[in-house]
């Protein structure tokens, strides 16, 4: 008579219940439950549906916990079992055949068997010779490299059944493994399995006694939650002592294996992932390459209190005598060897010109550009033809504006009004300084929006006109009336003599008893480049009945606090174009013998840079660190989206890793295989981006501002970009892998 002693037992449960608790209600699985289970035993339990038979056999796997009594594995409590120790046990005792088969439909026969080798440890020398055998004792040698996706339900059991014998642990349990199956392959099934009960403890669920009533030795029948029948049909010949399974730690290489096989087992997952990292890796790399493209031009930001037009190729020059330029000195500056061109109208280029249409078409174009005269442009035009006569411009703006995009026709040949910068705003009642009519427009390629300056080419005519203004508003003037100075503003007339000046009627006040007429006046005007004096007799006094005949203005209003001149001497003050002008190198590195050169001939010099206005420190460390964050921002975000997506993507396969989990695989385990999977698709879509960069930058693809890009970057930038994709990969894959091991096993296995 054999021993009925729990150390004697493979499995021993003692008044084990099992209760479910949802919302505040308990419901019971089963209750009180007593059994014994020996090695070599074929167990079956049986019962109607919800009668508690597929919970009793979680239990037993160690897919559920309980929560009365006390079960025995080979004499040892399990009570206090964590869901950790669970998953040792279930590692070292037990193997699974469900009724879904839980196969990795992408994998071969093969590689499903030969997995379980693979998460145990084994090395590739000792795998293959085992893994073929099992298959032959299933029956399916010839389908060994067929994937079990084509497979019929039968042979995706006998799948199933090979995988969970060559685990080699002393207990299979199996839910409906005949569930889904026709009577042939249900019989071929049972026969496979009772052959394996002969040194293992098979327990078996199953509604359809029929199939397994010759094979059981023993029958559970189970009702509402308890065992209503336990019958011992056929003894145990011999009883084999309960060993626990071969484990060992899975390697580095079967990790590699498995995750590589993972990466392009489904071409659709890959190349989903694929684009995925790709994506974010170029998204990273676009972001970084920004940040380091505009911290290197705000090292090289020239900022001056006083140009506006800073360039590292840009001198500033004045005669040392202190008089004004003649043809004769641009001639002599412009035969230095080094110089690209001379700006007469130095002040011109620091401001922005506003221009107009006149007629307006579809829309009005109101553009703002750099001044320069027509005999400096020494481009190709896109559109139109070279100015004719003084009233002709010419437009160099980017491709991409509007307004040479979408309507051409509104700019090309149609007049223009240039108006006085000084005012801000666009209206239609600025003051009109000239006009002039586009002829030329030279549409260059697209750069930088913001480093992207819009010229117009004018005659020295219309560029005198400008000037005027432009000097006006650059400049500072005072009126020395009856030993005080006062300011107002300054109009030129054609009806005002030279040496004379003609006063708004509230102006009178200054002078002793109002007495203005014949009086001196005394104009002093200073700007950045000169000063001037004036010195004039007070002709007339504006007022309501002379205004006209006085100032030649058409409204008494126009004459409130101004002072009226000659035009003449308003020339004479504002027309100053040449004690100051700039020369531009043709490079950086030819400013010095040009500065030589200059001052040779009398000619006082002084670089760009010489004016450049050290920027705060905290100013410039609060930019930086603004930047820093955003960066950091936008990666974080990249992350969370692309974990997003990639999560989409896995979950699809969740299976998979779920059935990792159930062939007894750690967290650590899982983590670290889909790691590697995403590692390797990351790296071939990295690699691929790599590539196409490459042909960027030997011009092989023609992407001017992805190149501009790249020039700011380096192989170490790489090299940091590609550990970040890494991190986001590893960071990935411990999210993923937590979400499935969060929840205990039975939930796992019922979610997928």
């Amino acid at each position: 008579m054999m021993s009925s002693r729990k150390e004697d037992m493979m499995l021993k449960l003692e008044n084990v219940s099992k209760f479910y608790y949802n919302k505040g209600m308990i419901t019971s699985g089963f209750t009180r439950v007593n059994l014994e289970l020996k090695i070599g035993e074929f167990v079956v339990i049986t019962g109607e549906s919800g009668s508690g038979k597929s919970t009793l056999l979680n239990v037993i796997s160690g897919l559920d916990s309980y929560e009365e009594g006390e079960m025995y594995v080979n004499g040892k409590e399990t009570s206090h079992y964590t869901e950790k120790d669970f998953e040792d046990y279930r590692r070292k005792y037990v193997a699974n055949i469900f009724q879904s088969f839980n196969l990795v439909n992408s994998y071969t026969v093969y590689q499903n068997v030969e997995l379980v080798l693979l998460l145990n440890g084994y090395k590739k020398k000792e795998i293959k010779a085992k893994v073929l055998d099992m298959i032959d004792q299933v029956g399916l040698t010839e389908f060994k490299n067929t994937k079990v996706s084509k497979l019929s339900g039968g042979q995706k059991q006998r799948v199933a059944i090979a995988r969970a014998m060559i685990k080699e642990t002393p207990i299979i349990v199996a839910d409906e493994p005949t569930g889904n199956l026709d009577s042939t392959s249900a019989k071929e099934v049972i026969e496979i399995l009772k052959k394996v009960a002969k040194d293992k403890l098979v327990v078996m669920v199953t509604h359809n006694m029929e199939q397994v009533e010759e094979f059981a030795t023993r029958v559970i029948k189970m009702h509402d939650g308890r065992i209503l029948e336990n019958t011992c049909r056929k003894k145990v010949e011999k009883e084999a002592p309960a060993k626990q399974s071969e484990y060992r730690k899975i390697g580095v290489v079967n990790q590699v294996r498995l995750g590589l096989r993972n990466t392009f087992n489904i071409v659709t997952k890959f190349g989903l992932l694929f684009l995925v990292f790709f994506f974010v890796s170029s998204a990273i790399l676009a972001e970084y390459a920004s940040f380091q493209m505009s911290e290197e031009k705000n090292k090289k930001a020239i900022t001056t209190m006083i140009f506006s037009s800073p360039s590292e190729k840009r001198v500033i020059i004045n005669k040392q005598d202190r008089t004004q330029f003649t043809e004769e000195d641009y001639e002599r500056i412009r035969a230095i060897q080094g110089v690209d061109y001379v700006v007469e109208d130095d002040l011109l280029i620091d401001g922005k010109t506003k221009i107009q249409n006149i007629e307006g078409g579809v829309f009005d174009v109101s553009i703002l550009a750099q001044l320069y005269t027509v005999d400096m442009f020494n481009e190709n035009l896109t559109h139109g033809r070279m100015p004719e006569n003084e009233k002709e411009a010419i437009l160099v703006a980017d491709e991409q504006r509007y307004w040479l995009t979408d309507k051409l026709e509104d700019i090309l040949y149609k007049p223009f009004k240039i108006t006085d910068s000084e005012r801000d705003g666009w209206s239609s009642n600025d003051p009109v300084v000239a006009e002039i009519v586009i002829v030329g427009i030279e549409a260059k390629p697209h750069t930088d929006w913001q480093n992207q300056e819009e010229k117009i080419y004018v005659s020295k005519e219309v560029q005198k006109e400008v000037r005027k203004v432009t000097n006006k508003n650059y400049s500072s003037v005072k009126m020395l009336m009856n030993n005080r100075f006062y300011q107002y503003e300054l109009t030129p007339s054609s009806v005002v003599k030279p040496g004379t000046a003609v006063i708004s009627e509230e102006m009178k006040m200054h002078y002793k008893n109002g007495n203005a007429k014949k009086q001196s006046m005394d104009i002093f005007l200073e700007n950045s480049y000169y000063k001037e004096e004036l010195h004039l007799t007070v002709a007339d006094i504006c007022t309501k009945n002379n205004y006209r005949r006085t100032t030649g203005q058409s409204s008494y209003a126009s004459c409130a606090g101004r002072v009226f001149i000659s035009e003449e001497d308003y020339d004479l003050l504002y027309n100053k174009p040449s004690y100051q002008s700039s020369v531009y190198v043709n490079d950086t590195d030819q400013i010095e013998q040009v500065l030589a050169e200059l001052n040779n001939i009398g000619i006082h010099t002084k670089k760009i840079t010489d004016f450049v206005v050290n920027n705060d420190f905290d100013a410039s460390m609060a930019i930086r660190i603004i930047k820093i964050v955003v960066t950091i921002i936008v990666i974080v975000v990249l992350f969370f989206i692309s974990y997003l997506v990639i999560y989409l993507i896995l979950k699809s396969r969740s299976i998979y890793y779920t059935t990792l989990r159930m062939l007894g695989s750690t967290y650590r385990n899982v983590r670290r295989i889909l790691a590697i999977e995403l590692f390797t698709n990351a790296t071939i879509a990295y690699t691929g981006l790599m590539l196409l960069l490459a042909s960027v930058q030997q011009n092989i693809l023609k992407m001017e501002n992805i190149a501009e890009l790249l020039a700011y970057l380096q192989a170490k930038e790489y090299l940091l970009m590609y550990a970040v994709i890494l991190v986001i990969t590893v960071l990935i894959s411990m999210k993923f892998t937590k979400k499935i091991f969060q929840k205990s096993a039975m939930k796992t296995y019922r979610t997928e």
